[in-house]
């Protein structure tokens, strides 16, 4: 069996005075804002590994050309998701760990030994997502990259940005060097002008993403106890591996979140002459970028390769810079945008991220997989945007309902009561 067949590849903080705390109290309601954005986002992106094969996460013209609807339809998600909501959520994953830290340090606990439990058992779930549901977790990522953030988080602010865009440019030079002679040779046997050599390196490695396609529908067909253990035997370590691969662009972006929250970015308590400066500046500058990379890849209809290249590290600048943008929009929409219906939502749906995540996973797993409707491989990308508006309203709507009775979300609570190892109550208290 191929070894990829599963899957491709201490500062006190001030909430701003204009921005109101959410229910729960004490939280900074502009992270749960960016938060429920962020993970709407992340389905966008990931449905494609979802419906199949995994290597439409890479390019919607493999294994065969795909027609202009659905050619359209990745490059909207690639232009305008892609990358960008990953970063939102490093980012604010990092904060997010800051946050607390400071806080169970104010508050006299040590704030590194409840953060190594709270990390080291959402490992524990991110394994169980990966063998019982989806090849594409990030939480065991997140996870290892959060304890490496408990090394770092009392480093001034200017030594962590040091040594997020010292790990960043690393990850690109040798990436870069290591990928760009497959991709000038993919690119030579477009023009007719490749090499023995060079032909016989892109068709070997276009055979073994055939090779993948074909094991992963098969697969992705069978049932579930069949799937769960197809990669525990076939693919013990791919999180392991994934997390080699991705640590790169997790930690710089989670290091970035911390400084931000530090310098009071998420709390709103920047001028906000300077978010709108920089919200339109990096979002232009973001999506000018990636709509170059855009066009520049379908007009030659997304070859695999070089689709590969830049989605592994090549695109950490236009991503990291398009997704300040959005979150700079989204803190000087906050003051108002918080007490409408829309925002509540997103402020709920970031509140239970957690478990929103999970469940995406197993509504998709569901929709796509043998052991449910059986959809894998026959859902293209024009296609996958009706799943996606039918997760997202999902997601919009359960969340709220859930939070106008509970005070968290069901993962959560079960991951919180681990942590802290005991029972926690979780239904609200019934008013008058």
């Amino acid at each position: 069996m191929p070894k990829t067949i599963t899957g491709e590849h201490a500062r006190a903080v001030h909430r701003a005075p204009e921005t109101p705390p959410a229910p729960g109290g004490g939280r900074i309601v502009t992270l749960d804002l960016i938060r429920g954005v962020a993970i709407l986002g992340i389905l966008a992106i990931n449905v494609s590994g979802f419906a199949g094969p995994a290597i439409g996460t890479l390019s919607p013209d493999f294994p065969s050309p795909s027609n202009f609807a659905n050619e359209a339809a990745w490059g909207f998600g690639f232009l305008f998701f892609e990358g960008k909501m990953r970063a939102l959520f490093a980012m604010l994953f990092g904060a997010g760990i800051a946050l607390q830290c400071e806080r169970m340090d104010t508050a006299g606990r040590d704030g590194d030994v409840i953060q190594v439990r709270r990390l080291s058992w959402l490992m524990v779930f991110g394994t169980l997502h990966y063998l019982l549901l989806w090849w594409g977790d990030i939480l065991f990522v997140y996870a290892c990259c959060g304890l490496a953030l408990l090394f770092l988080r009392r480093l001034s602010g200017p030594v962590l940005l040091g040594i997020a865009a010292g790990i960043s440019l690393t990850a690109m030079a040798i990436d870069f060097w290591s990928t760009l002679p497959l991709v000038r040779a993919e690119e030579a046997v477009r023009l007719g002008t490749a090499s023995l050599s060079q032909q016989q390196d892109v068709f070997a490695r276009l055979e073994l993403y055939r090779q993948n396609v074909a094991a992963q529908a098969l697969l992705y067909h069978s049932d579930f106890t069949d799937i769960a253990l197809t990669k525990l035997r076939g693919d013990p370590f791919w999180l392991f591996r994934m997390t080699a691969h991705a640590w790169s662009e997790v930690l710089p972006l989670m290091l970035i979140g911390v400084v931000l929250l530090r310098g009071g970015f998420f709390s709103g308590t920047w001028p906000r002459r300077r978010i709108c400066a920089l919200g339109l500046g990096a979002g232009a500058t973001g999506l000018a970028l990636t709509s170059a990379v855009l066009w520049w890849s379908w007009s030659r209809h997304f070859p695999p390769i070089a689709m590969a290249a830049l989605l592994g590290e090549g695109l950490f600048v236009p991503h990291l810079l398009t997704a300040l943008g959005y979150a700079s929009l989204l803190i000087l929409a906050a003051p108002r945008l918080t007490r409408t219906g829309l925002g509540r939502r997103l402020m709920a749906t970031g509140r239970v991220a957690f478990s929103n995540y999970i469940g995406t996973s197993l509504l998709m797993c569901w929709l796509f997989y043998g052991w449910g409707l059986g959809l894998y491989g026959q859902v293209g990308p024009l296609g996958q945007w009706l799943v996606v508006a039918m997760g997202c309203t999902g997601m919009l709507g359960w969340s709220e309902l859930w939070l106008s009775r509970f005070q968290r979300g069901p993962l959560e609570l079960l991951w919180r009561s681990l942590v802290l190892q005991k029972r926690l109550k979780n239904r609200l208290p019934a008013t008058a």
